[in-house]
């Protein structure tokens, strides 16, 4: 059955016997071709070679290999370098932003870092970390879904196939290997849009920092008519609410991955149905056995993607939950900051508004690897949750985020004064209005 994943020749002359010495295929020249084609794509071949061979263990998610295709994604586009003059207009945004975000929340200054401008590439080098560990517990789940329903045929079929319990290794190692490159081509596409650290609204930089990219602040701001002075206040406004929100909350990171996990954790992987997809993708020739390219297509554009379960949905609307809350209390935090001191405010957040509703960073990777899409709708409600709190005091909107178990459900949204009584405690509630 191994033979069938295309690294045993059909006639084998023995050459690939392990007691003729030759048991790795990746050295045999027959494949050197293959072999590239499947690295080209991302796939990490030594771990696949690994699961066939019985030596590997649970499948992992490599993070130079999500690192070269940014890289290489992003190269297609290409990058401009940070000027001193840019570097300078920058550190003047941030410094008149840093002091105006101090009268919109409770939240500490982080301060104004030496390095405040960046460039495309540095945003991928600095944010890595945290995008591999927001995908890693995709690969869990991946795996002990794989290795569960390749368990549940053998032991339906009532045999042991020689090599079964490679299987689920093998294909938790391509899957992997596809999410790598899933990953790693939309964050490169990420970096020629993104206009700071924190434009995906998501702690991926450990520890919080703050800088923009001055190519994509001009061609964010292209076309619209503003002031370029006040476009890059009002993105740093954003990036140092972001980076305040992140830094005092060192539970929100884990928050989000342990959300994702229950994701993960919901997998539940259904060969039957995965044979007939393939069998109908063969027969319209949609799937080419013999063209890899034909597979990665097969695999990214959600052909063989599990029916989504119960526990799945229910983390999704969580995840959805906790990105709009993000989303709303930094669109919040500019507001109250700038006051009447940016006279383009209002078409400022209009233009910010339709860039997420189309073409949100968030939207975008949670889209490619779990199906998510956050509801403009969502966003536009949790933005009005925390105007309704920030219209008490700015210090009852900041402590809700003290811990999860304090962040408002979505039949909370509606009235933000009766969620934030239910959260203090009788003798406090003489200060709430």
């Amino acid at each position: 059955m191994s033979g069938n994943f295309g690294f045993v020749p059909p006639n084998d002359d023995g050459s690939n016997n392990p007691e003729n010495g030759n048991n790795n295929p990746e050295d045999n020249p027959q494949f050197s071709e293959i072999f590239k084609q499947f690295s080209g794509m991302g796939l990490d071949i030594k771990s696949l070679i690994a699961s066939l061979n019985g030596s590997g263990h649970s499948a992992n998610l490599s993070r130079d290999v999500i690192r070269d295709i940014s890289r290489k994604t992003l190269s297609a586009h290409g990058e401009l370098p940070v000027g001193v003059a840019e570097l300078n207009q920058i550190r003047e945004a941030f410094t008149i932003a840093d002091l105006w975000v101090d009268d919109a929340t409770t939240f500490p200054s982080l301060g104004i870092p030496e390095n405040c401008a960046m460039g495309r590439r540095e945003w991928i080098d600095a944010s890595l970390t945290g995008w591999h560990e927001l995908a890693k517990p995709l690969i869990a789940g991946l795996s002990e879904g794989m290795a569960s329903a390749i368990t549940n045929e053998t032991n339906a079929a009532e045999m042991q196939i020689p090599g079964i319990g490679n299987i689920a290794g093998v294909m938790s190692s391509f899957m992997s290997s596809m999410i790598a490159t899933q990953l790693g081509q939309t964050i490169g596409n990420l970096a020629t849009t993104v206009t700071s650290a924190n434009d995906v609204a998501l702690p991926l930089l450990r520890p919080a920092r703050t800088f923009l990219i001055p190519q994509n602040v001009a061609k964010w701001g292209d076309g619209l008519e503003i002031p370029e002075t006040e476009v890059r206040i009002f993105l740093a406004l954003r990036e140092i609410a972001a980076a305040r929100l992140f830094a005092h909350t060192p539970w929100l990171s884990a928050y989000l991955e342990n959300t994702i996990t229950a994701y993960g954790k919901g997998i539940r992987i259904d060969f039957s149905a995965i044979q007939q997809q393939a069998q109908d993708a063969l027969s319209s020739g949609e799937l080419d056995p013999a063209n890899p390219e034909s597979i990665s297509h097969a695999l990214t554009s959600g052909m063989f993607t599990p029916e989504e379960t119960k526990e799945q949905s229910t983390a999704l609307a969580k995840l959805e939950m906790a990105l709009a809350l993000i989303e709303g209390w930094i669109d919040q935090v500019v507001v109250d900051a700038a006051g009447d001191r940016l006279p383009s405010l209002i078409r400022l957040r209009e233009t910010q508004s339709r860039r997420r509703a189309t073409q949100s960073p968030t939207q975008q990777l949670f889209a490619a690897l779990v199906g998510l899409e956050v509801s403009p709708r969502t966003a536009r409600e949790c933005a009005a949750f925390w105007r309704g709190i920030g219209e008490m005091k700015n210090e009852n909107r900041d402590r809700l985020w003290e811990d999860a178990v304090l962040l408002p459900q979505q039949s909370d949204l509606a009235d933000p004064v009766k969620f934030l009584k239910s959260t203090v405690v009788p003798d406090d509630l003489s200060g709430l209005i």
